[in-house]
């Protein structure tokens, strides 16, 4: 990995502090390709005596990329590559799933599945998709990508005689409804900032204590049941959410 940053060439480059020089080493890797999303940066003290600079030095240069954003530090694990997304809009007007959204904007879409299957449900879930005493409870937890970076973190329940098996999702929940015939015709959306936990910022590759944007959906069928409730946390240096908004009557 030290390779990647062409750390022999450090003392030859131009002008400038080492630290500066270093810094660009590493942004020039993650821009060329040599670094990519969530690959490790070398201990500091290989970086050190790979480039026969001070571990100070190293630290310094780290520190700086660390709070550019470029870099994370997860206790414990090391320094990873954080490589910029660029923003994109997601309006308000229309339901739409994540595999949509992304194909509009030619983009591939992929799930990272953390938790897919059939579970006695809690009793908030009971409540809110008003399930009966012996339902189960379909429940699915990933990660999003768009062209293998993550972007958010998506949380989603449904009744089980409408989803009786999670394992026929390959990327599209909505697609594989519809499969059966099952479509949503509207939804309730509650928007809300919160910071992610530490747990969520490893998962969605960004540093600690970055912010979210939290879209909680309820999705109804046309006859007027709940098919779907879920809770989606999207990276907030990824997402813009954009409505149309119109002045009405006096």
């Amino acid at each position: 990995m030290s390779d990647a940053l062409l750390l022999s060439r450090l003392q030859t480059a131009g002008g400038g502090p080492l630290y500066v020089k270093l810094k660009h080493a590493i942004e020039d890797a993650v821009r060329s390709g040599r670094l990519k999303h969530g690959d490790a940066l070398p201990a500091e003290r290989d970086i050190a005596d790979d480039a026969a600079i001070s571990r100070v030095t190293v630290r310094k240069a780290i520190d700086d990329l660390v709070q550019d954003g470029l870099l994370v530090r997860r206790r414990g694990s090391g320094t990873f590559v954080v490589k910029p997304v660029p923003r994109m809009q997601q309006p308000l007007t229309q339901l739409t799933s994540f595999t949509e959204d992304m194909r509009r904007r030619g983009m591939v879409a992929s799930s990272r599945w953390l938790e897919r299957g059939l579970f006695y449900p809690t009793p908030e879930e009971t409540m809110m998709l008003g399930l009966g005493g012996t339902a189960q409870v379909a429940r699915i937890l990933r990660v999003r990508l768009a062209n293998d970076l993550p972007i958010a973190l998506e949380r989603t329940s449904l009744p089980d005689d409408i989803l009786s098996d999670p394992q026929i999702i390959e990327d599209s929940l909505y697609q594989a409804l519809a499969a059966q015939d099952i479509r949503p015709v509207r939804a309730n959306q509650r928007i809300s900032a919160c910071l992610l936990t530490e747990e969520e910022t490893v998962l969605l590759g960004v540093p600690p204590g970055s912010a979210a944007l939290s879209v909680q959906r309820i999705a109804y069928l046309d006859t007027g049941r709940v098919m779907e409730v879920s809770r989606a946390l999207y990276r907030s240096d990824a997402y813009d959410l954009v409505a149309e908004l119109t002045i009405g009557s006096p």
